[in-house]
């Protein structure tokens, strides 16, 4: 009793005599508040705190990059490699199909292993195939190494979560922790266009490739030296869950692939190995829900995961606002470039805006998700979302003597699509990222991790699969009369309905402010030992 005094008094500090987590009873709500600002006991100085948050923010800037800048100079390595225009999707998007396909099972070997562990060996072999990347001699090898970086980026961006969860505690430096690396998603795929359109014009494609390469070495180096080996230890009784892996695995591959493909097969749907694929595909997944909820002793996804209040409408949202941005970054870059003719560094300068927001959101983020209820941030990203595709689809044709000039376009309709993009993207993606792992308990967190950037790539890949898919399908009924504008239109109007969806599913998520509170792990055993009482 005397040292719970104390403690209130804020004579002793539960940092030094303390552990908050075996004792969270004794922490004060002056503490706890405390807690949540400082620099966590794990990183001894501020350089370590640096060096650490550098390189977990430093890994979503990698994956964004070769998503993002391999569409820029796709053009310039499908003429060296001669790559067919039917075949030209896979190439760029492969990388995103096997790191939506593998991030659960890697959020288990975090669990297992360590996410220190994981998240350096994901960044190595990130390393190394994006260097024989740069080799590539034909479209088959290209393809082949552009997977193969996608199992590091399924490797590194569940252990990078978890790492920043298992780190911080709930509170403002959580927060703006999590501010930084949702815009270092922005600031890594407007680096991406900008080193893509460098390569593309002024250098040759492969530096595309081998600066990317150095990067990541650079993230390798800094996170062995900084991310403390506190954090690598994993629970080796933790068994994989194969039956889910043989599953999920297969069947994301089949429907994404049928998705993708379908658009640009010789009869569309039509074609046997399409719907096959998505048939096979569909089955499997069944048999992994199945799995997960009567089958498996350990899954890969726990039914812990969907108790917290509101998960489960939180992740129907989330799955259809990032289907809007991937529909909207595919086919705003392809708008600015081809409709409007612009260069890919005359593009690249175009979402400046992006990245630029980005950062200030960062920046903003972390000093108000304390203040402001998360379904008040919620609904402005939904808003955010709408607006950004809604401003694409509305944009004059460039014909005639009453069209606008591309000055006032860009200022009209591109530039505040642009913003609206950033802050649909990066509230939403901060906010959830909080409130996800800060409900799950820490032994969850690789999971928590694993599911939100499983959303966020498999909404990307499912929802712009489905865009090319109903642009391919109204080309065919127009006997190819579609002209570009008009195909990229039936993209940016998808997204204002999936917008709208997303809308109505986030207006029902009431979430509070992100203020300093006890740990989940601390809330349980609290819990408990309030109950044996």
């Amino acid at each position: 009793m005397a040292q719970s005094a104390a403690l209130e008094r804020g004579v002793i500090s539960p940092v030094l005599e303390t552990d908050e987590s075996e004792n969270p009873e004794a922490l004060s709500k002056e503490d706890i508040e405390r807690l949540g600002r400082q620099r966590p006991e794990s990183l001894a100085t501020a350089y370590a705190e640096i060096g650490f948050v550098f390189a977990v923010v430093a890994s979503m800037m990698m994956s964004e990059y070769f998503v993002s800048g391999f569409n820029i100079v796709l053009p310039q390595i499908a003429d060296a490699l001669r790559i067919p225009d039917s075949e030209r999707t896979w190439p760029a998007g492969v990388i995103n199909l096997t790191t939506a396909a593998l991030l659960l099972p890697f959020a288990r070997m975090c669990d297992r292993y360590g996410a220190r562990i994981v998240f350096i060996s994901g960044h190595i072999w990130l390393f190394t195939w994006s260097l024989i990347s740069g080799f590539s001699r034909n479209p088959l090898m290209l393809i082949i190494c552009r997977a193969m970086q996608g199992v590091g980026n399924g490797a590194y961006l569940p252990a990078g979560l978890a790492l920043l969860g298992q780190t911080y505690r709930p509170g403002p430096r959580k927060n703006l922790m999590y501010g930084l690396y949702g815009a270092c998603a922005v600031i890594g795929f407007y680096i991406g266009i900008i080193l893509g359109a460098v390569a593309g014009e002024l250098l040759d494609w492969r530096w595309y490739f081998w600066i990317g390469t150095i990067l990541v070495f650079i993230v390798i180096v800094t996170g062995f030296l900084t991310i403390p080996r506190s954090l690598g230890d994993g629970n080796p009784s933790i068994s994989p869950d194969w039956l889910g892996i043989v599953t999920v695995v297969p069947g994301l591959v089949l429907v994404v692939y049928a998705l993708t493909d379908g658009g640009h097969a010789p009869d569309g749907w039509r074609t046997p190995y399409i719907y096959v694929t998505f048939i096979v595909g569909g089955l499997l997944l069944c048999a992994f829900t199945y799995i997960e909820g009567w089958v498996s002793p350990e899954p890969l996804l726990p039914a812990e995961m969907f108790h917290a209040k509101y998960m489960k409408r939180l992740v129907g949202s989330l799955f259809c606002s990032f289907g809007v941005f991937g529909v909207y970054l595919f086919y705003a870059s392809y708008y600015v470039e081809t409709v409007l003719d612009r260069s890919p560094l005359e593009t690249a300068a175009w979402f400046t805006p992006l990245c630029v927001g980005g950062l200030c959101l960062a920046l903003i983020g972390g000093f108000v998700m304390h203040l402001l209820p998360g379904r008040v941030l919620l609904l402005i990203s939904a808003v955010g979302y709408i607006i950004s595709v809604l401003l694409f689809a509305l944009i004059p044709e460039q014909t005639g003597p009453d069209a606008p000039s591309l000055t006032s376009l860009y200022w009209s309709y591109v530039f505040p699509a642009m913003l609206c993009s950033t802050i649909g993207v990066d509230i939403m993606f901060n906010v959830t990222n909080v409130f996800i792992t800060t409900s799950m308990p820490r032994r969850l967190q690789a999971t928590a991790a694993g599911v939100i950037n499983s959303l966020l790539y498999l909404g990307m890949a499912f929802w712009l699969g489905v865009a090319e898919l109903a642009v391919s399908t109204a080309v065919d009924q127009h006997e190819g009369e579609l002209s570009l504008r008009q195909q990229y239109q039936i993209g940016f109007w998808l997204g204002v309905g999936l917008a709208g969806v997303a809308m109505c599913l986030t207006v029902t998520i009431r979430i509070g402010e992100a203020a300093a509170e006890l740990t989940a792990d601390e809330k349980a055993k609290l819990n408990q030992e309030n109950g044996q009482q």
